[in-house]
């Protein structure tokens, strides 16, 4: 790839990796010169990006991991260093399971080479994983969620490029826990057993930081979209709390910088759609 087409670069600072000691310099995606074309974003606030004609498809999501290429720790970037040192041990003697399990998903994931597709879903799911090894003053549960989402997302564009290798069913399976994970987070932070102070940007994406109040929406909404259906009155219960979730998102009022006008309106469709399956089931 000529110079003038690059996507990426690897960045000047020299990370070491907390776990190994290894030393490398992280990938770090170029965003200018039209590479990054902004398209829609889907009720589960996911930003679509148009194909570049000069670069193609670019998938900022790709990036967001931080990931040691020499024993696969790996974190969102402002977590990496930040690894607790008593956890060291334990992270290192996991190193082959880390190996292990990413394999039998990803088979050739690599992060010795340029990101792509698969190394990109392989590094937002070793983050998931390696978010165990953090406290809960790091907010890991919804940092959990966030990247089972975002490799959900990856693994359906993985679906659509190639369909047939079932990353249709691994996408709704990373889905299917987003949906435990945002549901367990929320639930921490109101029982005051995980705070989420430990997190700026909740995004879930990278272009918007739809905050709070995203998350909430997103409980919600993955609890109608992905959540438990076997038990009916269960099934009831549950989306009669995330409708009671969703109603006070109305509740806020006008758009603000926090609760932009998009995301309202993403929330009162869900609204709508709770109340359409609630009845169904009451008939």
């Amino acid at each position: 790839m000529g110079e003038d087409l690059k996507i990426s670069f690897a960045s000047k600072e020299e990370y070491t990796c907390p776990v190994c000691d290894h030393a490398f310099h992280r990938e770090e995606l170029l965003s200018g010169s039209g590479r990054l074309i902004a398209g829609k974003i889907t009720d589960e606030l996911h930003r679509l990006y148009e194909p570049s004609a000069k670069y193609g498809e670019i998938f900022p999501l790709a990036y967001q991991a931080t990931v040691c290429p020499e024993c696969w720790f790996a974190s969102l970037d402002k977590d990496f260093t930040a690894l607790p040192p008593e956890k060291r041990n334990k992270a290192l003697e996991d190193r082959e399971k880390r190996f292990r399990e990413t394999r039998l998903i990803f088979p050739s994931a690599d992060f010795n080479r340029p990101r792509d597709l698969v190394n990109g879903a392989a590094s937002l799911y070793l983050a998931l994983c390696c978010y165990s090894y953090y406290g809960k003053e790091f907010s890991p549960t919804i940092k959990q969620a966030i990247t089972a989402l975002r490799a959900g997302w990856l693994l359906e564009e993985m679906d659509r490029k190639n369909p047939g290798y079932h990353y249709d069913w691994l996408a709704l399976s990373f889905k299917k826990k987003a949906n435990f994970l945002y549901s367990e987070a929320i639930f921490k932070e109101q029982s005051g057993k995980e705070t989420l102070s430990g997190i700026k940007n909740f995004g879930p994406d990278t272009d918007k930081n739809y905050s709070y109040e995203g998350a909430l929406y997103l409980s919600a909404l993955l609890r109608l979209k992905y959540g438990p259906r076997e038990n009916a009155e269960q099934r009831a219960e549950s989306l009669g709390n995330a409708k009671r979730t969703i109603a006070k998102i109305f509740g806020l009022g006008r758009s603000s910088k926090s609760r932009p006008g998009p995301l309202l309106e993403h929330a009162r469709e869900l609204y709508d759609n709770i109340n359409r399956e609630l009845k169904e089931e009451d008939d």
